[in-house]
């Protein structure tokens, strides 16, 4: 198996860090069952696929086997973020039957924690994902890790997540505070449910809380108090 070297990072505050491992939890609390899992998001720049990576961080650190699958075989952010080399074997090159499964799995640097990248940019990427092998590299995978995430293209532009969900346990739906319309919300959920009705939820993204009311007060005062005993 390959290795990929990891040098992306963003600087998480302390409470940023709880609340990926309060969305850990809560998925862990849904049942064993749901081991693979699929990103996607109202329209683009919601902010979904680092949501996806950072839950798929949480899960390793948790030390869980955890695969990142970059499924936005039609404009990938994770490649660039995580400064992976182009041309990469990944996730197109095991659908058009050119590479092996192992051929487009990397470990990384980082415990627990695997990657595999999108591959080259087919010109038919929703065919792709329908086809039979995808929901065999799906089995395969599901049945050696402990969880798999999957980032994919936005549901309000492209069917591809949809697609994919029909294949996996549940998915998960990033939407950015003031973006999108009701409709839109509403219609990017619908979609999702009708491919597969396990819908674990909404991730609210870029909300601002300016009136933490009385658990933001309380955890605000926890996180400061926290961050002065440091120093």
């Amino acid at each position: 198996m390959n290795k990929i070297l990891i040098n992306y990072a963003i600087p998480l505050s302390n409470r940023t860090k709880e609340i990926y491992r309060m969305l850990r939890t809560n998925i862990e609390f849904t049942g064993v069952e749901n081991k693979t899992i699929v990103i996607t998001s109202c329209s683009p720049g919601d902010g979904k696929s680092t949501i996806a990576y950072q839950l798929a961080r949480a899960m390793a650190d948790a030390d869980k086997k955890t695969l990142f699958i970059d499924a936005d075989m039609r404009k990938s952010t994770m490649s660039k973020r995580l400064a992976m080399e182009e041309g990469l074997t990944g996730l197109s090159h095991i659908l058009a039957g050119q590479n092996e499964l192992k051929d487009g799995v990397y470990t990384t640097n980082i415990p627990n924690f695997y990657v595999m990248p999108p591959g080259i940019f087919p010109t038919n990427p929703t065919e792709l994902l329908g086809k039979r092998r995808f929901e065999k590299i799906i089995l395969e995978v599901r049945s050696k890790l402990d969880y798999v995430i999957i980032d994919t293209p936005p549901i309000g532009s492209v069917i591809d997540a949809a697609v994919v969900a029909k294949q996996c346990d549940a998915s998960l739906l990033v939407i950015s505070a003031n973006k999108n319309s009701r409709r839109e919300e509403w219609f990017a959920t619908e979609q999702m449910k009708l491919a597969n009705p396990n819908v674990l939820g909404v991730v609210l993204n870029r909300a601002e809380v300016k009136n933490k009311g009385f658990y933001g007060n309380k955890y605000y005062a926890y996180y400061e108090g926290a961050n002065r005993k440091k120093r």
